[in-house]
Formats: C-alpha cells, sequence, structure tokens
C-alpha cells in the first residue's frame, strides 16, 4: 500500500486508488491511514465524524463506510495481472486482511508499504542528528529531502475533525521544524545571499513565525542590507501585535539591537564577512548568529510546492 498524506489524500493498493470521493468515507481513510498499522478505537473514529456526538444508527452508518472502503480494496486486489510475480500473494491478501476488523477497533495494514510522512520523519530525523554531529552538508541534503516530499497542506481537501485537526497541526508543527533546520544549515554554509528570496517567500507565508523572520534578518545583515533587515523586523512586530497582542521576543529585539549598532557605529576595516561587509555573527562583534541553537529546517532551494 502507498499512502500520501502530505498534501491531498491518496491511498493506493496494488497501485489502485482506494480513496473514496465521498465526504465520509474519505476522512475515515484519512484518520486510519493517519494510524496505519495501528488500531483506532470505534469510539475514536465515531468522535471523527461526529464531534457533537453520534446520531441514533451511527455503528450501522460507520460499518456501512466500512464496507465501501473494502469494495474499493477488493476491487484494486483483483487488478494484478496473473503474471504479475506479486499476483499470488495478493490472491491471499483480502480486504478484510487490509482493513482489519478487531475487538473495539479497526487497523489499516499497509503491508509494508511506502508512506511519505514516515519517509518525511525519517528523512528529518537524519537531518537534525547531521546538525547535531556539525555535518552541515549532510543536514541540508537530508532536510531538503524531508521537505521536498511536501506535495501541499497535509490532508488537503479531507473534511477534519477533532483528532485529524491534531494530526494536521502536528504535521504543520514537524514540517515548520524541519524548514527552520534548513534555513539555520543553509545559514551556517555561509550561502545568506543565496537564501534572500527563499526567506522573503517564508516570512511572506508565516507573518508571525519568529525563528524564520530572524533568520531573514540575518542573511540581509550579512549581505550588508542592515535597513531591510530592521524592516523585516518592523513588519513581523506589526504582525505580532495584530495577531496575538504580543511583540517580539527578547531574543529578536536583540537581533534588532545588533542590526542597529552594525548600521550606526562605523566599524574598522579588519570586521568584514566573506561578502566584504559587516556580518553579524563574526569574531570581530563576539556576536552568535541567529539560529546557533538547533530546531529544525529545508531544502538548498524549497521545492515547488512545499509552501502551497
Amino acid at each position: 500500500m502507498d499512502v500520501r498524506i502530505l498534501g491531498g489524500l491518496s491511498v493506493r493498493e496494488n497501485g489502485v486508488s482506494i480513496t473514496p470521493t465521498a465526504a465520509a468515507p474519505r476522512q475515515l481513510l484519512a484518520l486510519l491511514a493517519a494510524n496505519a498499522d495501528q488500531v483506532v478505537p470505534v469510539t475514536v473514529l465515531m468522535e471523527e465524524l461526529w464531534p457533537s456526538g453520534p446520531p441514533r444508527g451511527a455503528r450501522a452508518e460507520l460499518q456501512a463506510h466500512i464496507l465501501d472502503l473494502r469494495a474499493l480494496i477488493t476491487t484494486a486486489l483483483r487488478g494484478a495481472e496473473p503474471s504479475d510475480p506479486t499476483a499470488a500473494w495478493l490472491e491471499r491478501r483480502t480486504a478484510e486482511a487490509v482493513l482489519v476488523s478487531l475487538p473495539g477497533g479497526y487497523r489499516l495494514d499497509t503491508g509494508g508499504g511506502s508512506n511519505d510522512a514516515w519517509q518525511f520523519e525519517r528523512a528529518a530525523g537524519a537531518g537534525y542528528r547531521a546538525m547535531e554531529a556539525g555535518d552541515l552538508p549532510r543536514a541540508a541534503h537530508r532536510l531538503s529531502d524531508a521537505l521536498a516530499l511536501w506535495r501541499g497542506e497535509p490532508y488537503a481537501g479531507v473534511a477534519a475533525g477533532p483528532h485529524l485537526r491534531m494530526e494536521i497541526e502536528r504535521l504543520e508543527v514537524s514540517r515548520l521544524s524541519a524548514l527552520d533546520q534548513w534555513v539555520e544549515a543553509q545559514l551556517r554554509l555561509g550561502r545568506h545571499f543565496e537564501m534572500i528570496s527563499e526567506l522573503s517567500e517564508l516570512v511572506a507565508r508565516y507573518r508571525t513565525n519568529e525563528p524564520l523572520h530572524g533568520q531573514f534578518m540575518v542573511a540581509l545583515l550579512r549581505c550588508g542590507r542592515q535597513d531591510e533587515a530592521l524592516e523585516v523586523y518592523q513588519r513581523l512586530s506589526i504582525g505580532l501585535k495584530k495577531a496575538t497582542g504580543t511583540e517580539p521576543s527578547a531574543r529578536l529585539r536583540r537581533l534588532q539591537r545588533s542590526i542597529l549598532t552594525v548600521r550606526d557605529v562605523p566599524r574598522p576595516a579588519f570586521a568584514q564577512t566573506s561578502f566584504g561587509r559587516p556580518g553579524f555573527g563574526d569574531p570581530a562583534f563576539g556576536q552568535p548568529a541567529f539560529g546557533e541553537r538547533t530546531s529544525a529546517l529545508p531544502p538548498a532551494r524549497v521545492p515547488a510546492g512545499s509552501l502551497v
């Protein structure tokens, strides 16, 4: 089974789609896919479909949706060509063995197939470990691989109840974490100029995300564009005040003051970056780069559609 959830929901068995078009069974399959190879209790499935409480006959309706899904699975399993070397195995893999009934719940058995969310977590994890080991090129590469798996918003096109909303939020947090670490790896590799356009798009999308704004400010500063870095801070400040009534963190305020110092105080000629301009994070200033802690980041180029 091939499960793709980092974008529109797509579940395929034997290369054939088993993703329903009807809203309720589609939502049911999405929650089963979110917990693939694990038992999902009937109570959880019913809470997802009927957040305000199950109507009379809800269990019968749930069982009808399960039968609809199994009908799609049966059709997919019958699609194997007789000459296909996996045909014999597929003949033994029934719909009931794919969507398994167990005491108190159901389990979607992927049969060891692919799952883009699992692939993302493995690649991102490898990137984080490389960051911790100081292997920045590998970190940037593996985090790029992780973010390239995203085709859009998770579970796009699926009606989301309380459990799916929690899973969507978890995935989005993981995505931002990987994005943050990718940017950090790029900046530590000295790719400040190359990241300007990318970060401009990112802060436009994530208007109140402090780490990304801080990284954009650092990239601009290291390219000698102090005034633009201060404008980024100002936009963040306005956005936070409108959205949450708060102001930027103490960390961002310290960064702003550092930029003001670099802009307003003449520096000696030796305080230069490789770009020939004063640079925040240079030993001459005794300042660490923003984001020198690690958190999580994306590819040398955020893949097309990854921010859709």
